[in-house]
């Protein structure tokens, strides 16, 4: 664990990521997912270290769902149904454990939140779902001040660029911003815009941090 907590007496504001920090995922299940729809080298175009451009360019909105999965048919086959695309593609969501909600809340008492996350249309509608349905809200508004997906933006991270417009639409300051993001890439992204960033590690909670 990296030594940085307690947490600095000078920050203000928490800019958090979604997926891994918050809401739990697995992207070893959406690659085996694609594995028995036939995409045997899936791992090898996604993961959490690095993407092809396909998955840029969803995670960007620079193409709709739709062009999304007819680019995976092409490599798959079009007799795989829309439905078992967006199966495969959300086999890696998993579940918001109600703790770190209750820990968002907490915290909003003493500083300024923010959600920033590489996420997609239909990541975005599954999680949003799933939510209603546990928590009877299908976002984050009673805990953020604000929420920057990638695909509404045309931005993602690690691009120092997403980075300043959180800073920037807020009129924070960056030495007193924390980010906090279990990719290393997206925390260096951080680091450029001068914010201090924090790389969870694998099996680490968030909850422990701030604990």
């Amino acid at each position: 664990m990296q030594n940085m907590f307690p947490l600095q007496n000078n920050i203000k504001n928490i800019i958090f990521d979604l997926g891994g920090v918050i809401l739990n995922i697995d992207y070893k299940l959406t690659a085996e997912a694609f594995k028995k729809l036939g995409l045997k080298n899936f791992d090898e175009k996604y993961s959490q270290a690095k993407q092809t451009r396909l998955f840029d360019k969803l995670e960007t909105g620079e193409i709709l769902a739709g062009e999304f999965r007819k680019e995976l048919k092409s490599h798959i086959g079009d007799t795989v149904s829309d439905e078992d695309l967006d199966a495969a593609w959300n086999a890696m969501l998993l579940d918001l454990p109600t703790e770190r909600i209750e820990l968002l809340k907490n915290l909003k008492n003493n500083y300024r939140l923010f959600l920033l996350s590489n996420t997609n249309a239909i990541h975005h509608k599954a999680y949003s779902e799933a939510m209603q349905i546990t928590y009877g809200n299908a976002d984050f508004s009673e805990v953020f001040e604000k929420q920057y997906l990638s695909f509404q933006l045309g931005l993602r991270k690690p691009d120092k660029q997403i980075f300043e417009l959180v800073l920037n639409e807020n009129k924070l300051t960056a030495s007193e911003t924390l980010f906090i993001d279990d990719s290393i890439q997206h925390v260096e992204g951080a680091r450029e815009a001068g914010i201090t960033a924090y790389h969870l590690q694998p099996g680490e909670s968030i909850f422990e941090l701030f604990s």
